[in-house]
């Protein structure tokens, strides 16, 4: 999926707005409003809601379609949003999926941006991580740590965050530009690394993954990918940050 494609803009996009509902025709038997207190006891003890997610499921071939993109879609509802609640603050993030996924669209978004309730429903059909035989390579991004053959290896914080955003963004090849801004954002000009320095850090990565180096590929003159390889399990915790986001 292009990430360029997705991020562009027609001159007009379409707005999504509000469609006032035609009067509704007396019911039989009035349904009585939900008062604040039942509404309360719906929730669990000690929460409050803060915000809604909306995951949309539609592929970029069928968004062209109906003639809008990704983009485009975003731009319209976060407009009518505008309209309803100047208030709102919102945030949208793309969801990348190997090509060919099958299942609902829906449902493999929601599983691509681990939605704990799509997670929870996958791994009821899947052996734990900890059953699983030790040998390759688990990239645990809950426990912020990498094991290899069983055994826990010496990562250091940025090793850990470099072989995450490539994990994170599978099949993707990642250009050496874009990892310097991503992981050293917050860097000053003179501590953050230049282009070359992402060679070292990825070669001392590799010298720490041992026989399975290779899961880090490297594109000659763009910059790095990682693939889906048989010796590498992900394990994904609740909060894991979404891979691209608009």
């Amino acid at each position: 999926m292009s990430n360029t494609a997705l991020l562009e803009r027609p001159a007009a996009p379409r707005h999504l707005r509000a469609v006032p509902s035609a009067p509704a025709a007396p019911a039989a038997t009035p349904v009585p409003a939900a008062t604040p207190a039942a509404e309360a006891r719906a929730l669990p003890a000690g929460t409050a809601p803060r915000g809604f997610a909306l995951y949309v499921g539609i592929d970029e071939a069928k968004a062209a379609a109906s003639g809008v993109s990704l983009g485009v879609l975003v731009d319209a509802l976060r407009r009518t949003l505008a309209d309803l609640a100047p208030e709102a603050e919102t945030y949208a993030t793309v969801a990348l999926a190997p090509v060919g996924s099958g299942g609902r669209d829906v449902d493999v978004v929601r599983l691509a941006l681990h939605e704990p309730s799509a997670i929870a429903r996958t791994k009821a059909d899947e052996p734990e991580d900890e059953d699983r035989a030790p040998g390759g390579v688990v990239v645990d991004i809950s426990r912020k740590r990498v094991l290899i053959d069983g055994e826990s290896a010496a990562f250091t914080f940025k090793e850990f965050e470099l072989l995450q955003y490539l994990v994170l963004r599978e099949g993707r090849t990642i250009e050496r530009t874009e990892l310097v801004g991503s992981l050293w954002q917050n860097a000053s000009e003179e501590e953050s690394p230049g282009e070359r320095t992402i060679d070292v850090h990825v070669r001392r990565l590799r010298a720490k993954l041992g026989r399975y180096e290779d899961i880090v590929r490297t594109v000659r003159g763009v910059g790095y990918r990682f693939d889906r390889h048989a010796d590498v399990s992900i394990r994904y915790g609740h909060g894991t940050p979404s891979p691209d986001r608009f």
